[in-house]
């Protein structure tokens, strides 16, 4: 057990700006301590603007320096498994970006290595923390809409600025050898994660994935069918190349007696309905939306509480991706 933790982090991208980075420091008995970056002027700008202490341009300085106790990767995902190894063989907790690894056979060889090393292994599925998916959780295991029946999500989004026109520079999020998939990869593994935190095992997961536009080498339209244990069925559609007034971001769980309405990414709204009645509630997320899972992580890590994503449950939210992409 830790008495405190001083994080290293691997990565300085816009990820760590404002919805992770700034949340150590904000944390009874943390403090973000070193970063490593591939460029050193990124590195050393990022140390200064953050007041983090030690900066570094190679991964191994990092993980080596005697100070750092945990090591945060913030990562595009090809390297996840690389740096994971090198952190639990160094004998020091990681906790990776998500999606955990490119595909459910990395997240296994990391979750060996977790159990032959004793390192703990968590994963930044940070929704499972958050006070909005939690009150969904409550409203669920309340039976607040009777039995659940059924699922349906619909996520579709147009195509980012950069990623149309004749100069076209898309982001790594949508090269599979990078990434492991392309934007249903990066965002449906948040939902397929809070969906087994909320409803368990999913047993039974199908889909047909395809790129229909031809903006980038990722599949751009992913039609799903799935099962969790439980009985309750569900399906989805995710499609990132509609025009922008078409946008979509709704999730509906119907139950025997009303269904729930919400948004994994672009609200912070409930909605209950029940016959005629209907209940709102509005839960906003912290201002650095990681730092109530990292307090859990923390508090894991100080033998006083218990973090809920680790690799294990990251792991299955991986292979639920491939199971539907069919990789």
């Amino acid at each position: 057990m830790l008495d405190q933790v001083n994080w290293g982090m691997i990565g300085c991208g816009s990820v760590t700006e404002k919805k992770s980075g700034p949340a150590f420091n904000k944390v009874a008995h943390s403090r973000l301590v070193a970063v490593m970056g591939r460029n050193a002027a990124r590195a050393a700008d990022y140390a200064a603007r953050h007041g983090v202490p030690v900066w570094y341009d190679n991964v191994d300085d990092l993980i080596n320096d005697p100070n750092v106790n945990a090591v945060y990767i913030a990562t595009p995902p090809d390297v996840h498994l690389e740096y994971a190894r090198k952190v639990m063989q160094a004998g020091k907790p990681v906790y990776v970006e998500k999606p955990m690894a490119r595909n459910a056979a990395e997240c296994e060889e990391m979750n060996r290595i977790s159990r032959e090393t004793g390192s703990p292994l968590f994963v930044a599925y940070y929704r499972r923390a958050l006070p909005y998916f939690l009150k969904l959780k409550e409203l669920i295991d309340q039976a607040a809409i009777g039995e659940i029946r059924c699922i349906n999500i619909r996520l579709h989004n147009p195509p980012y600025d950069e990623e149309v026109g004749e100069n076209a520079k898309p982001r790594w999020r949508v090269f599979p050898e990078i990434s492991g998939g392309g934007h249903f990869h990066d965002l449906a593994s948040h939902q397929f994660d809070f969906l087994e935190f909320a409803f368990g095992p999913i047993k039974l997961a199908e889909g047909i994935s395809r790129n229909q536009a031809g903006l980038y080498p990722a599949d751009d339209c992913v039609m799903a069918n799935f099962e969790f244990e439980s009985g309750v069925m569900g399906n989805g559609s995710w499609c990132f190349t509609v025009n922008k007034e078409q946008k979509i971001d709704e999730t509906q769980i119907f139950g025997s007696g009303g269904r729930i309405i919400f948004s994994f990414f672009d609200s912070y709204r409930i909605t209950v309905e029940k016959g005629a009645d209907q209940q709102v509630f509005e839960l906003p997320y912290p201002q650095n939306v990681q730092q109530p899972f990292i307090e859990l992580m923390v508090k894991e890590l100080m033998g006083t509480g218990k973090a809920p994503s680790t690799g294990i449950s990251g792991g299955r939210t991986s292979l639920i991706l491939d199971m539907i992409t069919r990789r």
